[in-house]
This record gives structure tokens, C-alpha cells and sequence, in this order.
């Protein structure tokens, strides 16, 4: 045969198509997973289940099944007129059939999640579409549930089977295929257990899992996997089921098991805060910051009470947007709102940062730009130091002329930018003298002439009287900015605080004593480093501005007028827009309850006041119900010796519930918790952002925004995380996908 036939040779599969094919299938589980992330929880969003492709379909109805059906208990249901009397869905009908009743906010109706995910076409059996696409909405008639329901092989009945199979793993043809002997289901668990371990480790130090070099001949694998091997050097039992003694197919340290496995951790996490908090009142703490992806990230914190009377700050995720105005930011909130399952109605305040960055930044970046430059500085510091330290101009002693550089602004600390104001002020000589070195000893003429335009500008009068009067301005409002960035900020002594620096700004700016006194500090600031200091009388001349049509002004009244008052005028108006007069009258309000001094600020009608201003917690009976219980509550405050040194209402709130006084005086504890929720400051939102820069760092700014999402929510939450047992991660995740390895069951 060889004679009339010649051999073919087969064409060897290269290198390149196989790593294509490895592409591809990276390709295919990354475009799964986002159409997993981005699955619409409510019902009338959805699109038909046969619309999906059959490869990713299972994964669909797996992921439905297990976030279980769509039911806000706590919306405020419309009422619809159906024959002449107003009808509206009923909660409790959850409660009857709660593994398939799902509502729909959008269209005001009910649907069956096991229908939707396994109904055939047979017509009108079933209730037809009603429970699938249209939806049922006819409140008159409840029986219509029942009616859908139908007996034993009823098509509803049928399809709930499917989805109890759909779940169970042994009636896969995968894990039938492959069912295991108990004791590798015992190896499996030992080595899925170690991998959540090492997991657990990586998350809660903000550490990075991949490597550049993976491969077994590397000396560095990456962190997830040198832990892993480290353990089983130090654990047989992890060494006997891991790695080499592990089935090629089933290692548990691809990239996809990792993201599994901090996924899981991270619904854990989110599961345990939102049954910590219930259904109590809530209010949300928004902010947005750019990544080092150069993405816009919506971080959201919630603010509550918990059942000890304790307010409680949880971060609950954070989402990229591409636009930060208003419209995008809600979708993104109603987005988050639906997919934890948080109602709206329960919402009673919000926060929202608008703060902006200053432009002493260029300063810092050219001077602070290297380490020789920042050595030199320094260098220079220590001169001018030892310098005045002979002329008697400083004081020597234990703490005082440390070390010092000049101080960065930071993206997410208002505090900060005070700080940089002050080291520039008081390392002024030394940064002119660095900028000076930068300019003779500059590489490119682009450097040396960015370092001269620089130069000019800081030497200037104009630089020295906006540094001068931005620190002091700031400086008024840097107590203020401390104080609402603490973890235990008390909102009475917030509002102390805000009026406090009301006043200050008011009497800088009306005070002529105060505008001398400031423009002496700059005069002699300008003679003490060389700076020339125009005459006051003369005409204002703008620089790089046509002076054929401006309007003939002095120095003096563009200083004071223009720019003086200005800042100030803008400072005030800030303060009153974020604490206008609602908000102000609320918090006066709110003053009322503070247990100072035996209830000194206490005021019945301010109290009562306050209780107006929230008519879902508080109807007209129940204001009048409240005006006769609070003399009550006053005489029992003042006479129990339990209460007497208690400060802030914080405590006050803790105090109640562990004296079980809580449940005796119910109104007057409401009105404290929708106190304590009202948000001061968004200062947590702006500690997520620190946090995600140590996250997602330069070195892992390749990061997906769910897996950022997750790292960062079980790093912040981590007291949380650290409750949460090996066990019930695990088992989230083997329902995540189906899985070839199986848990020994326990």
C-alpha cells in the first residue's frame, strides 16, 4: 500500500495556536464573568433565559438560584385601584412562598424565578406568561399565587425540581462521571482549605497574588503560590494533597480559583454586614477618587445603629463610573441598592464629599521630584536651622528643629493641604535655594525653564499673600476638618465647631484690625526673603491681561477686595451650603438630646421639631404621643445616677440599650438613632480611598474592578472577614460554578 499511497504527514500544533487557544479560553471565562457581575436583579429587566447562549446558560440559572429571588420587604408597594378599592402587594406573601415570589419595583408585579429559569412553552398552563414576562399584579386576587402553583406535576412544580437539580452536583453528568472516593473529597477539602488560608493571609495584608514568573523553574512564583509552598513545607497533611500530589486538573491555584475563592470572602463579608444591619435607618457616605488605572471609583460607606446602640460605619463596595455627575452616580447607587437589596425607604441621609485639590502640589513635585533633590533639601534645611540656632532666632531642646521635608498633599485628607502650606512657609529659604540648584544644574532646557517660571511665581507678592491667607483660612477650618475625621465624631460638637469658624471668618473679614495684622505678617515675611512689596496706592496691573479696557484699580483694593474677601466670601459660602439652614435648624435640633450636664441642652419643642422632620417615622399621633412621654424620659434621665456622666449622645444611645431603657422610652431612642446616622463628614469614604491605594498599587494597576471590589471590601471589613469561618466560604464557593472536586459532607 505504501507503494500507490504516500504518507501525510499531520501538521504539529505550534506553540502560537496553543497559547491562542489558552487566550481564548481566558477571553471566554473573563466574558462570563461579566455578564454574571452585571445580571439584573429586578425581574422586569431581565431578558428570557433562551436568549442566553446554551455554553453559558447553566451558569446563569445557577447564579439566579443561588442569589435566590428578588423580594425588597422593605419598599413602600404603590396601591393600585382595582375595582373601586385601592390594592397593593402584600410582604408577608414572601413568607408564604419564598423560594420562587419575586417583585418587581419597575412594573409594580410579581414573577416565579423557577419559571423564569425553567418553564417550557405549554401555552397558558402555568399561568402562561404572567409569572415570566408580564408579570401578575392582580392584588385582588391572592389566590392567583396558589392558582400557579397547581399540583405535584404542575409545570411550576416542574420547574422548581429543575432548579433544586440545577444545585445539587451529584446529578451533574460532570460529577457523575467523575464521583469521588471519600477520601479524596477529604484531599480536596484539605487543600481547598489552605488555599482559603493563604488567601485569607494576601487579603488581609493588602498584598499582591500573581507573580511575573509562575513557572515551576521560577525562584519567585508569586505570593499566593511561595505561601502555599511554604506551608506545605511546614504542614504533611497540606503537602500530601498539594501541588505535585494533587490532580493536574484540580490544584485550586489557577487565577479564576483565586478571584473565585476572594469573591467568595467577600459575599460573606457583605452577607454578614447587611444582616447586622436589618432593617434599621441608614444613611450613605459617597465619594469618588481615580485609581491608579486612571479609573473614577465610587467608593459607599453605610452609617447605622446596631442592635447595642452603637454607630457603625461599614464600607460596602466600590464601583468604577464613567462619569461623576449626578445622573451616573445615582444609576450606580440604585444599581448597588438593588443588587445588596437595600430599600430606599429606609434611607435617612446622605453624604457627598466635594473637596478639590490645591495648586501647591507643582511646588512639592519639582522640589521633592528626586532623592538627591529631596537629600539637598533636607541638607539645606539643616543649615538654615544650625544657622539660626547661633543667632539665638530658635529655641534648642528635646523634640524641637527635627528633621523635616516639605509636606505632599494628599488626594483624600483635607488636613493635608494645611500641612503643605505650613512646611512651605517654614522651609521657604531652603525651597528657593533648591529651585535655584535645579536651575544651574539642569539636565534639559525644558527643566531649567520650567525651574525659572517657577521661581518667579514663588518670589513673587502674589504667591506669598495667597500662601499666607490660604493658611490662614485653612488654619481657621483645620479643627473643624480633624474633627469630622474621626471615627467618633459627636454631630453636637461638629455643629460647635462649624459655628465657631463662622464667627472667625466673618470678623477676618469685617475686622480691620485682622486685615492689618494679616497683611504685617506678609510685609514682613516679603522683607525678611527679598521679595518686593508694591506700593498699595498705585494702579493693579495683571499680568499676560490687556490693560486697554481693565478697570482702573489699586493694589490695594485688588488684594483686599478681589482676592481677600473673595476667599473668604467662597469659604462661608461652602460652609453655609453644606450646613444651610435645614440642615442647621436640624442639628440644633439634634443638640437637644445631648446628655451633658444632666440634660442641660435639653428642649422639648426643639425635640419635637425634630421628630417633624421625619414624617415616616413619626406621624402627627405619634408627635403627640411624644410630646407627653418626653417630660417622662427627662424626669428618669436626671434622676438615674446611671446617666449622670454620660457625654455625647453616643453614649447615650450604648447607655439606653444596655439598661434595657431602649424598649421603655421607644420613641425617644428612635429620634437617637436617626440623630446618630445623620452624616457629619465623609471621612470613612475617604480612608477606602487610601486603602485602595495600597490595593491597587502602580505595580497591580492591571486589577479588575471586581476583584479590586473585593479585595478592598474584606481588607477594610477585616473583623468581619475574620469571623467568617473556612467553612462557609467554601461552601459558597462550590455553588459558585460547578466544580470537579466535592466536599466530604459534614
Amino acid at each position: 500500500m505504501k507503494r500507490y499511497f504516500k504518507k501525510v504527514s499531520r501538521p504539529k500544533e505550534t506553540s502560537s495556536s496553543t497559547k491562542n487557544n489558552v487566550d481564548s479560553e481566558s477571553s471566554k471565562k473573563d466574558e462570563l464573568e461579566a455578564i454574571l457581575d452585571n445580571l439584573p436583579s429586578d425581574p422586569a429587566r431581565r431578558k428570557r433565559i433562551l436568549d442566553y447562549d446554551p455554553n453559558i446558560r447553566d451558569e446563569v440559572q445557577r447564579h439566579y438560584f443561588l442569589k435566590g429571588p428578588c423580594q425588597p420587604r422593605n419598599h413602600e408597594f404603590p396601591q393600585t385601584l382595582i375595582s373601586g378599592t385601592k390594592r397593593r402587594f402584600v410582604p408577608s406573601w414572601f413568607d408564604e412562598h419564598p423560594e420562587w415570589l419575586e417583585y418587581s419595583i419597575e412594573n409594580d408585579a410579581v414573577f416565579c424565578l423557577c419559571c423564569y429559569l425553567f418553564k417550557p412553552h405549554h401555552g397558558d398552563q402555568g399561568g402562561g406568561d404572567k409569572f415570566t414576562c408580564k408579570g401578575f399584579f392582580n392584588w385582588k386576587n391572592k389566590k392567583g399565587l396558589q392558582d400557579h402553583v397547581e399540583g405535584l406535576g404542575s409545570v411550576h412544580n416542574q420547574a422548581l425540581l429543575n432548579c433544586q437539580a440545577l444545585m445539587n452536583q451529584k446529578q451533574h453528568l460532570e460529577s457523575v462521571i467523575s464521583r469521588q472516593l471519600e477520601s479524596s473529597k477529604h484531599n480536596y477539602y484539605t487543600l481547598l482549605n489552605a488555599s482559603i488560608d493563604c488567601v485569607r493571609f494576601l487579603l488581609r495584608q493588602g498584598l499582591a497574588f500573581r507573580g511575573h514568573d509562575e513557572s515551576e523553574s521560577s525562584n519567585n512564583r508569586g505570593n499566593f503560590l511561595e505561601l502555599l509552598e511554604f506551608l506545605t513545607e511546614h504542614n504533611d497533611s497540606v503537602k500530601a494533597v498539594a501541588f505535585e500530589n494533587a490532580p493536574r486538573n484540580l490544584q485550586l491555584t489557577s487565577p479564576v480559583i483565586q478571584k473565585d475563592i476572594i469573591n467568595a470572602g467577600a459575599v460573606e463579608t457583605l452577607n454578614v454586614i447587611m444582616f447586622d444591619m436589618g432593617d434599621a435607618p441608614f444613611s450613605i457616605l459617597v465619594d469618588e477618587a481615580r485609581d491608579h488605572s486612571i479609573k473614577e471609583q465610587m467608593a459607599v460607606v453605610l452609617r447605622y445603629v446596631d442592635d447595642k446602640g452603637q454607630v457603625i460605619e461599614r464600607f460596602v463596595g466600590i464601583q468604577h463610573v464613567k462619569s461623576t455627575d449626578a445622573r451616573s452616580l445615582k444609576l450606580a447607587i440604585d444599581e448597588l441598592f438593588s443588587r445588596n437589596g437595600l430599600s430606599i425607604s429606609n434611607l435617612r441621609g446622605q453624604g457627598y464629599d466635594g473637596a478639590s485639590n490645591m495648586q501647591v502640589t507643582r511646588v512639592v513635585n519639582i522640589v521633592g521630584a528626586s532623592c538627591k533633590c529631596r537629600d539637598l533639601l533636607r541638607e539645606q534645611q539643616q543649615n538654615e536651622v544650625m544657622e539660626a540656632l547661633h543667632n539665638d532666632e530658635l529655641l534648642s531642646g528635646k523634640g524641637l528643629n527635627q528633621e523635616t521635608t516639605l509636606k505632599r498633599p494628599s488626594d483624600t485628607r483635607w488636613g493635608s493641604h494645611y500641612g503643605t502650606l505650613l512646611s512651605i512657609i517654614s522651609m521657604f529659604s531652603s525651597t528657593i535655594k533648591m529651585i535655584e540648584m535645579i536651575i544651574e544644574d539642569g539636565t534639559y532646557p525644558d527643566q531649567r525653564g520650567e525651574g525659572n517660571l517657577l521661581l518667579a511665581q514663588v518670589k513673587s507678592f502674589d504667591f506669598i499673600f495667597c500662601l499666607f491667607l490660604m493658611r490662614q483660612v485653612l488654619g481657621v477650618t483645620n479643627d473643624l476638618s480633624q474633627a469630622l475625621q474621626k471615627n467618633d465624631h459627636d454631630i453636637v460638637n461638629a455643629m460647635d465647631l462649624v459655628k465657631a469658624c463662622k464667627q472667625q471668618l466673618q470678623t477676618m473679614r469685617e475686622d480691620e484690625c485682622e486685615w492689618e495684622t494679616f497683611l504685617d505678617k506678609v510685609y514682613s515675611f516679603c522683607g525678611k526673603h527679598g521679595i518686593k512689596i508694591p506700593n498699595m496706592d498705585d494702579v493693579f496691573v495683571a499680568q499676560g491681561k490687556s490693560q486697554r479696557r481693565a478697570e482702573k484699580i489699586t493694589n490695594l483694593h485688588h488684594y483686599r477686595v478681589e482676592v481677600f474677601y473673595t476667599v473668604i466670601d467662597r469659604q462661608l459660602s461652602d460652609l453655609n451650603d453644606r450646613f444651610n439652614e435645614v440642615n442647621s435648624e436640624l442639628l440644633v435640633c439634634v443638640a437637644s438630646l445631648s446628655p451633658d450636664n444632666l440634660f442641660s441642652a435639653f428642649d422639648k419643642q426643639k425635640l419635637l421639631r425634630l421628630a417633624k422632620f421625619y414624617p415616616r417615622d413619626f406621624s402627627e399621633r405619634d408627635v403627640l404621643s411624644l410630646e407627653d412621654k418626653l417630660d417622662i424620659y427627662l424626669n428618669e434621665m436626671r434622676s438615674n445616677s446611671e446617666f449622670s456622666q454620660l457625654k455625647g449622645i453616643g453614649s447615650l444611645a450604648k447607655k439606653l440599650v444596655e439598661t434595657g431603657k431602649h424598649k421603655t422610652h421607644v420613641s425617644v431612642y428612635k429620634l437617637l438613632t436617626l440623630a446618630l446616622v445623620l452624616p457629619v463628614a465623609t471621612a470613612s469614604v475617604e480612608r477606602v480611598f487610601s486603602t485602595m491605594n495600597i490595593v491597587k498599587n502602580p505595580l497591580r494597576n492591571r486589577m479588575g474592578d471586581q476583584w479590586m471590589n473585593d479585595s478592598l471590601l474584606v481588607y477594610i471589613e477585616k473583623d468581619i472577614f475574620n469571623s467568617i469561618g473556612n467553612d462557609a466560604i467554601m461552601q459558597r464557593f462550590q455553588n459558585m460554578r460547578s466544580r470537579r472536586g466535592q466536599l466530604p459532607s459534614r
